[in-house]
C-alpha cells in the first residue's frame, strides 16, 4: 500500500492538485491512500473544489483525514455562532468565516442579513455532514503515525523560557482536550525534545518546516532569503507544512507499507 501524505492545504486546491500530479498520484494505478494531516480549509479560495475531491475519495475509501487545529476553530465558531463569533477578528483573519461563505456560495451581505439561515445551510454541506465527522485525531500503522501538530505530550518551560516536551507513554488514550492542545504543538520542537515513537515515523503538519531547517540544519532563516519550506525529514519525523499561503506550494511525500 502506498501512502501519499500531505498537510495544511487550507483550501489551496490548485497547488495541492499540482503537487499530487508531480508525485504521480493520478497515474498510480496500484493500491494507495491519500493522507491529509489536518487543516483542510480556511485562507484559500478553493474549498468547493477540495470538498468535491475529498467526497469522491471518501466514497471510494481512499483517504485518511486527520483533524487539525483549524477544524477545531471552525467548530468553535459554529458553537458560538449566536454570539456573532463569525465576525470576530480571529475568524476573519484565519479565513474561517470565509470558509462558511464559500462553501455555502453566500456573500457577506447574506451572512449579515440572515446569519441563522447561513449557518443552517453550512451545516448541510458535505464538509460538515461527511468530511469533518470522518476526521481522526491520529491514524497509526505498523510503521507510521499520522497526526496534525504532534502526539499529546507534557509541555514545560525552563527557567530561561525554553519550551520543552516530555513523552506521555499513554498518549493514545489522551483526553479530547489533550488532543486539541496537541494540534497546536510544534511537532519539530517536540520531536527534538525527545517525544516520538521508536521504530516509527510520525508525519505531522501545522508548523512551517522552515523552522526546523533553520534551527536544526542551519539552512537559511525561517522567513526571508534562503528560506526552506520543503519537507523536514529526520529519524522519527516527517514534517510537511509548506506554509502554503506564503509559498503557494503544498508538500506531498510518499511512504509505502506492505
Amino acid at each position: 500500500l502506498r501512502y501519499y501524505i500531505t498537510s495544511d492545504i487550507h483550501s489551496y486546491f490548485t497547488p495541492f492538485e499540482k503537487a499530487l500530479e508531480e508525485k504521480g498520484y493520478f497515474s498510480d494505478g496500484g493500491p494507495k491512500k491519500l493522507v491529509i494531516c489536518g487543516d483542510l480549509f480556511d485562507r484559500g479560495k478553493e474549498p468547493l473544489k477540495l470538498q468535491a475531491f475529498l467526497m469522491d475519495l471518501i466514497e471510494r475509501e481512499e483517504v485518511i483525514l486527520i483533524r487539525g487545529n483549524h477544524e477545531d476553530l471552525l467548530e468553535a465558531m459554529i458553537d458560538t455562532w449566536d454570539e456573532m463569533s463569525y465576525l470576530e477578528k480571529e475568524n476573519i483573519s484565519n479565513g474561517t468565516a470565509e470558509t462558511v461563505l464559500r462553501l455555502t456560495r453566500s456573500t457577506l451581505s447574506d451572512l449579515l442579513t440572515d446569519p441563522k439561515a447561513i449557518l443552517k445551510k453550512f451545516l448541510e454541506t458535505p464538509a460538515m455532514k461527511v468530511i469533518l465527522p470522518s476526521m481522526k485525531d491520529y491514524h497509526e500503522t505498523e510503521h507510521y503515525i499520522f497526526t496534525h501538530g504532534w502526539i499529546p505530550a507534557r509541555q514545560y518551560f525552563t527557567e530561561h523560557g525554553e519550551e520543552i516536551y516530555l513523552m506521555d507513554p499513554d498518549w493514545r488514550n489522551a483526553r479530547k482536550e489533550d488532543w486539541m492542545m496537541a494540534r497546536w504543538t510544534n511537532g519539530m520542537l517536540a520531536h527534538h525534545s525527545g517525544v516520538w515513537e521508536s521504530g516509527k515515523t510520525i508525519f505531522c503538519g501545522h508548523w512551517h518546516t522552515s523552522f526546523a531547517h533553520s534551527r536544526y540544519e542551519g539552512k537559511g532563516p525561517e522567513f526571508g532569503p534562503g528560506e526552506d519550506f520543503s519537507p523536514y525529514i529526520a529519524e522519527g519525523i516527517t514534517a510537511l507544512d509548506a506554509c502554503t499561503a506564503h509559498t503557494g506550494k503544498v508538500n506531498v511525500v510518499i511512504a509505502e507499507e506492505e
